[in-house]
């Protein structure tokens, strides 16, 4: 057998067979058919891995045939060959060579697994074989094998008995784990493929003797056993029942996430050396207990509904909530650093997202997930995938790297920007570009949208800076605006939110709806937001017109408006005075008392709206329109607000330049 230190993947030019007319393996990767059986350690292996994926690349870029035949025709006579030997240590060599083929390329695997005569010649190994090493090389293909339909089906009566006697028996913990993840397999798979569940009681019971099994197997210490142990829960922790068992395991959290190294490099020894497939797993576990179920169309929910009438035990979001804080209790976020750090991937990238961005549904997580670095490891995630794209090709982010930038968004909702990036200015507003890109991407979801703007509303309001930043991202003011005319309230409201932000920060958005003709429909927007029933829009829209005001473009643009409409008078003035005779609105906000912030947002509107009129046109205004409304309603709010100078002050500012026009205020 070669030595596999010594080989050079870069080297392996794909598809070898072609070279061969009797489409063999090459020789010089003969040694690959040795290169996988447990007592080579775990470097080498991992690099025939490598040359072994690289040459089964090949052969389905380059083959003319499909790819599975070109495979199984070089390699069914490997395995063969192997596994009908007479020594153990050839036929140890077969069946771990088709393990890993299986992890590599699953579907010649699976062709090859399926032929007769290897099925026939593996359970005949199972009697003739009993060694401790044939046995757990036996259980670890079948393991394989058993998580694709095609095999399952396939697979003797004989094979079930063996696997059911492997898991019975006491004396090899390594040969039990191994069955163990195969009969998890054939029973997850056998469920999938018949969805009719008509013995729910007696699989519970097995689940439940299964999943004591792995949590035994993983107390034992034994990483070799662990990763089989791992894989299996991970299975099994798609079911409610194991998700509540597992969660509720204090003990069993702890001991599950100190497979993952405090930190890398820790392991003294080659065999403590972190294991990615053992680290993956653990995090599939945690995502497993975290995840909350998709949006709902209205007929998915109602078949959820009878779901839930016949299988009592589907979780709802409140035991997603209580699984999310028990994780968190026990450790699982310092766990994602280190294993980003240890095993980083672009699949261990994904995984941790998704797991931050389950914890952080939940708003109580979020201080602790900033506390452990979440922050910084999202960040670093979103680094990574925005560095293969340019500046400009922010809307051509992956799909997937929306989840990490969701997540983020969530932790700069409920915090300051500097408890979230650091004191740093500079963190900050790298943190503008995905964001952005959340928001316009054109696969963002409604609440990924929603989040989105909250986040920048945030940003938007630590410093000026920071506000003319997020109106420089390309094409994100025309996304806001656009979300402005939403038909969901929140997100209309978020989007109106973070423009009254821009506009007091950013002179590019300011001069946006002061200046030009365009302008003035912009502004016609913000005035019929000021007379929406939800108050929080308006107090955002009418902020955002108490400071478009103080600019005589924009006022001239709201006179017009006044002149063609009719309309922005009495919005202001219902502002001040919800119950003024002249709102021509029944809207249920016009029968309560005066919002203070509405009254202080409408005093100021028209103050400056009248200061800042050319003289020439307050004097049209006054003759072409009945003030009288808005007399009355500037008196009341005097009356009202005699505690609130920052209200009368403007109020009297107001009424001054009324009379100076020549307006007569009733009492004075």
């Amino acid at each position: 057998m070669a030595v596999i230190d010594e080989v050079d993947t870069a080297n392996v030019v794909p598809p070898s067979f072609t070279s061969s007319p009797h489409g063999s393996l090459p020789d010089e990767l003969s040694y690959l058919i040795t290169s996988f059986v447990p007592n080579n350690d775990h470097g080498k292996r991992s690099k025939a891995y490598l040359v072994l994926a690289s040459y089964c690349q090949g052969a389905r870029d380059g083959g003319q045939d499909p790819g599975t035949e070109d495979l199984s025709r070089v390699f069914l006579p490997i395995v063969q060959d192997r596994i009908t030997e007479a020594q153990e240590i050839d036929v140890l060599a077969g069946l771990s060579f088709l393990a890993a083929l299986f992890q590599v390329d699953w579907q010649a695997a699976s062709d090859i697994f399926q032929r007769d005569v290897v099925l026939t010649s593996i359970t005949e190994t199972l009697d003739l074989y009993p060694s401790e090493l044939v046995s757990r090389g036996a259980a670890r293909l079948l393991s394989q094998a058993c998580g694709h339909k095609a095999c399952r089906s396939s697979l003797p009566a004989e094979v079930h008995q063996w696997l059911e006697a492997a898991v019975r028996q006491k004396k090899d913990l390594h040969l039990r784990a191994a069955a163990a993840v195969a009969i998890i397999k054939l029973s997850r798979g056998a469920g999938a493929d018949a969805p009719v569940d008509s013995a729910g009681v007696s699989r519970r019971s097995a689940d439940r003797d299964l999943v004591e099994l792995m949590k035994g197997i993983l107390a034992d210490d034994g990483q070799d056993t662990s990763v089989d142990a791992v894989e299996g829960l991970t299975y099994m922790s798609v079911d409610p029942f194991v998700k509540e068992n597992l969660s509720n395991d204090s003990a069993f959290l702890k001991k599950l996430f100190s497979f993952i190294p405090a930190r890398r490099g820790a392991s003294s020894t080659p065999s403590d050396a972190p294991n990615n497939s053992l680290i993956y797993g653990i995090l599939s576990i945690i995502h497993n207990l975290s995840v909350y179920r998709p949006p709902l169309s209205p007929e998915q929910e109602q078949i959820m509904k009878l779901r839930q009438m016949t299988r009592p035990g589907t979780a709802s979001s409140g035991h997603v909530r209580d699984r999310g804080k028990k994780l968190v209790k026990n450790g699982a976020l310092n766990v994602l650093p280190t294993a980003l750090r240890s095993a980083d991937s672009q699949g261990v990238r994904l995984i941790v997202s998704q797991i931050l961005l389950n914890l952080s549904a939940d708003k109580e997580n979020r201080g602790k997930i900033l506390q452990s670095g979440g922050a910084r490891t999202l960040t670093e995630i979103i680094r990574n995938a925005f560095s293969a794209i340019s500046h400009e090709e922010q809307a051509e982010v992956g799909v997937a790297t929306l989840e990490p930038i969701q997540a983020l968004a969530k932790l700069a909702i409920t915090s300051s920007p500097t408890q979230v990036f650091g004191p740093d200015p500079g963190a900050i507003y790298d943190a503008i570009r995905p964001l952005s890109a959340l928001l316009t991407h054109s696969a963002s979801s409604r609440l990924q949208r929603f989040e989105a703007l909250m986040a920048l509303t945030n940003i938007s309001s630590h410093s000026v800076e920071a506000a003319s930043r997020v109106a420089q991202a390309d094409g994100l003011v025309t996304k806001i605006e656009f979300l402005m005319l939403e038909d969901h309230v929140l997100v209309r409201r978020a989007a109106t939110e973070l423009t009254c932000n821009l506009m007091s920060g950013s002179e590019s958005v300011f001069s946006r709806y002061s200046d030009g003709h365009a302008a003035k429909s912009r502004l016609h927007i913000l005035v019929a937001l000021s007379d929406v029933e939800d108050l929080p829009t308006r107090l955002a829209a009418s902020g955002a017109l108490a400071s478009l005001t103080t600019s005589p473009d924009a006022c001239r643009s709201l006179y017009d408006l006044e002149r063609d409409h009719h309309r922005v008078l009495s919005i202001l003035t219902t502002l001040i005075d919800p119950l003024s005779s002249g709102s021509e609105s029944d809207d249920s906000h016009n029968r309560i008392p005066p919002d203070p912030g509405s009254v202080h947002r409408g005093v100021v509107s028209i103050r400056n709206f009248f200061a800042n009129l050319d003289p020439t046109l307050r004097k049209s205004l006054k003759e072409e329109t009945d003030l009288r409304d808005l007399t009355n309603a500037l008196i009341a709010a005097i009356k009202a607000n005699a505690g609130s100078p920052e209200i009368l002050r403007p109020t009297s500012e107001t009424l001054k330049s009324l009379m100076d026009l020549g307006v007569v205020i009733p009492g004075i």
